[in-house]
């Protein structure tokens, strides 16, 4: 599958806010790649040419991609937003339940509105109007399993190793059962939701103005060439279109759709 299209090359500006990425600009091509959030684009200027798993192909101005759901950009736009939604949102479950095609990411975008604004701005309306859930309480996780993120949250600020073994002892669980609760309740195994994490380090180290190297090393990543694979895995582009061509945008901003769990 290769990608084509004039826009091949990231050039923007994005922001970080409370469970979620933001972007507006140019929205390159991306090869294959899945990532741990619910993506919305919506192009302001042309169409979009998105890619599923299973070959299937659409072209559209606006597509709702599930968490985990492999896709490519084989075809980006000249103006444009993105938003990396946290699945675990009100709005990211709202938006987390279509199909794994590329026709139903099309239709599940198609009630969206086009953001009248440029840049930034754009972005910050698409997400305040986005579907959430209603309002009221989260689905209660497995004790043991919130014991189990503490313990990883914590091994990460402290630049600790994150080990399935020391962190199921920490939980009170076998390393079996763990890596269960961790595909059962998080839709995700141990390992690749660590590695999510880290990543999520790394982008708020780059966003802060970090080289790569120091952003790789402070989310405890091997070296800028370790954070240079992961991110073309989770992606389909590498870290440096993250720095070359984006400005990021500092600042608090509302959480959208409710708090995070």
């Amino acid at each position: 599958m290769s990608a084509s299209g004039p826009a091949s090359a990231w050039r923007g500006a994005a922001a970080l806010r409370p469970g979620w990425l933001l972007y507006a600009g140019v929205v390159g091509t991306a090869s294959p790649h899945a990532h741990h959030t619910v993506q919305v684009l919506a192009a302001r200027g042309g169409e979009f040419e998105l890619a599923d798993g299973h070959g299937g192909r659409v072209a559209c101005r606006a597509a709702a991609i599930p968490a985990d759901a492999t896709h490519a950009v084989l075809r980006g736009s000249p103006d444009a937003v993105l938003l990396h939604i946290d699945r675990d949102s009100a709005t990211g479950r709202a938006l987390n339940a279509c199909a794994r095609d590329a026709a139903s990411w099309a239709n599940a975008a198609r009630s969206l509105p086009i953001p009248a604004a440029a840049g930034l701005a754009g972005a910050e309306a698409l997400a305040a109007a986005l579907p959430r859930v209603p309002a009221g309480p989260p689905a209660a996780r497995h004790p043991a399993l919130a014991r189990a993120l503490r313990a990883v949250a914590v091994r990460l600020d402290r630049s600790a190793p994150v080990r399935l073994g020391d962190v199921a002892r920490e939980a009170g669980l076998s390393e079996g059962r763990l890596a269960h609760l961790f595909r059962d309740e998080l839709g995700l195994p141990f390992r690749p939701y660590v590695l999510w994490l880290r990543i999520q380090r790394a982008t708020e180290l780059v966003a802060a103005g970090e080289s790569l190297t120091l952003a790789a090393h402070g989310a405890g990543l091997a070296d800028s060439a370790h954070l240079s694979r992961v991110c073309r895995r989770m992606f389909g582009i590498a870290p440096s279109e993250f720095t070359r061509g984006i400005r990021w945008a500092v600042g608090d901003a509302p959480r959208y759709g409710g708090p995070i769990r």
